[in-house]
């Protein structure tokens, strides 16, 4: 417990959830990001990133996977305590979440499982959040259906609902990455029903290519 007198709280760096279907460009936003990053790849979809200068890439292969969690949570405390690093990037939870799942797969109640993997993303993304760093994470979406005669509500990240609120719910900004007419588009908007928050701003809809800087910034 930390303990802060006339509201002189710390300011902490935003975290950044996106997530679409393949394809989208999830994994390109990291270019955005100021500052030398550390990229954990768990779905080996980092070769977008080829050439770099910023970018360190911590890939996680079939051998891993056993031992994931662990991993994991080293590399991140050893990011953290790194000063080169200051944006620490996870592509893709939606894979990181299906190896941690099936590591814990042990129990005969499945909803004993699912807690075991909403605790454990908890507790990773409060360790994101206190970390002193830029966090970006990306996970594939999963598409139930148009309804009615919009959009509205379609479309969510690829995850456990429970898992998904447990993590996302302590970041800043969650979107949703889609292509339109040639463009790539991020929306923002909690009213149309789908995954998606902007406490940083009061923009819904944006370019992908603004989603660190806005029109208006020099």
């Amino acid at each position: 417990m930390k303990f802060y007198e006339d509201g002189k709280i710390p300011v902490i760096p935003n975290m950044y959830f996106i997530y679409g279907d393949g394809g989208t460009g999830k994994t390109s936003l990291v270019s955005q990001f100021v500052g030398h990053k550390l990229l954990f790849s768990f779905d080996l979809s980092s070769n977008v990133l080829i050439g770099n200068k910023d970018v360190d890439v911590v890939i996680f292969e079939h051998q891993d996977a056993p031992n994931v969690q662990g991993l994991v949570e080293q590399m991140i405390m050893r990011a953290i305590g790194n000063p080169k690093y200051q944006v620490i990037v996870l592509d893709n939870v939606t894979a990181l979440q299906n190896l941690v799942l099936a590591n814990i797969n042990d129990s005969k109640d499945n909803r004993q499982n699912y807690q075991a993997l909403q605790l454990w993303f908890r507790g990773l993304g409060t360790i994101l959040k206190e970390s002193g760093k830029t966090i970006y994470a990306t996970a594939h979406q999963i598409d139930n259906g148009a309804d009615g005669m919009n959009n509205d509500g379609r479309f969510a990240a690829d995850m456990n609902e429970k898992t998904f609120n447990a993590f996302t719910g302590l970041f800043d900004l969650v979107g949703r990455i889609y292509l339109k007419d040639g463009k790539r588009m991020i929306d923002m908007d909690p009213e149309k029903g789908n995954h998606a928050k902007n406490r940083i701003d009061e923009r819904k809809l944006i370019e992908a290519d603004e989603l660190i800087k806005s029109k208006g910034e020099k």
